[in-house]
């Protein structure tokens, strides 16, 4: 994703970090120093996380000198020139409810930048428990022409979308799952609801070692990453006998108009 910034000739004042610690503080820090200027928002939901987010990402009094300083909570609407959000979307049980939250915090003429797992991953793991007759190991991903089309009914303008597949070598069924652990939760409505037992664990951990194993001696899954960049337009508003216009959009029609 940071890699796909040289693409945007576009310096934002202000970005937002939607779930930084999920989606990786290494990445933070790189679009951090590509814009050190500008100030940065960052939202975490979960308190655990953003406990940490803000043990990581606050700046000390002396840094805060040098440049903005790191806010912690909502986006007040129309208030960033980009918003990013690596490895998010696909553990959203109502992505549109999300889509809608950022557009409502990117300014006009902003930015979204957004990565997430696509309907590949994990095709070997799924083929493993359907063979052991155990519901899905995960929810279904959504694919990346179902998310353009998304973004387009959430208000955003000129998706463009892409994918890469990723395999990742493990040496022990162990690691191998304590890393699936770590990626987020199950949502398929199937799913266990109740604690797994030590046999249930042994089984899995044996049928990981027999039929993932590749020539090389490694356990191999897949990973499809999708990713996602979107602008926000200049809002129209709806004609009708009577019609509703947000103050926020009432602003940036204005402005339009007065740059036209």
């Amino acid at each position: 994703m940071a890699e796909r910034l040289e693409w945007i000739k576009r310096t934002p004042r202000a970005w937002a970090d939607w779930e930084p610690v999920r989606g990786g503080l290494a990445a933070h820090e790189l679009v951090a120093q590509r814009y050190p200027q500008a100030k940065v928002f960052v939202v975490e939901p979960e308190a655990t996380r953003a406990a940490v987010a803000r043990d990581r990402l606050a700046k000390p009094w002396w840094r805060r000198l040098a440049g903005p300083a790191v806010e912690f909570g909502p986006v007040p609407p129309g208030s960033v020139e980009m918003l990013w959000s690596n490895m998010q979307l696909h553990l959203s049980a109502h992505p549109q409810d999300l889509m809608r939250q950022w557009q409502q915090a990117l300014a006009v003429d902003g930015f979204l930048m957004f990565s997430c797992l696509g309907p590949d991953t994990l095709k070997e793991l799924r083929a493993v428990y359907e063979a052991l007759g155990w519901p899905p190991p995960g929810h279904e991903f959504t694919d990346m022409h179902d998310w353009g089309d998304m973004l387009v009914q959430g208000g955003f303008a000129e998706p463009v979308m892409d994918m890469e597949r990723i395999t990742l070598a493990y040496d022990r069924p162990e690691r191998l799952l304590e890393e699936l652990h770590e990626l987020g939760p199950n949502l398929h409505p199937e799913r266990f609801q109740g604690l797994r037992g030590r046999g249930w664990q042994d089984s899995l951990r044996q049928a990981i070692a027999s039929q993932l194993r590749g020539a090389d001696g490694k356990l191999s899954i897949t990973y499809e990453v999708i990713y996602g960049h979107a602008l926000k337009p200049l809002p129209r508003a709806r004609m009708g006998e009577q019609s509703a216009v947000s103050l926020q959009d009432m602003r940036s029609m204005l402005k339009s108009d007065r740059r036209g």
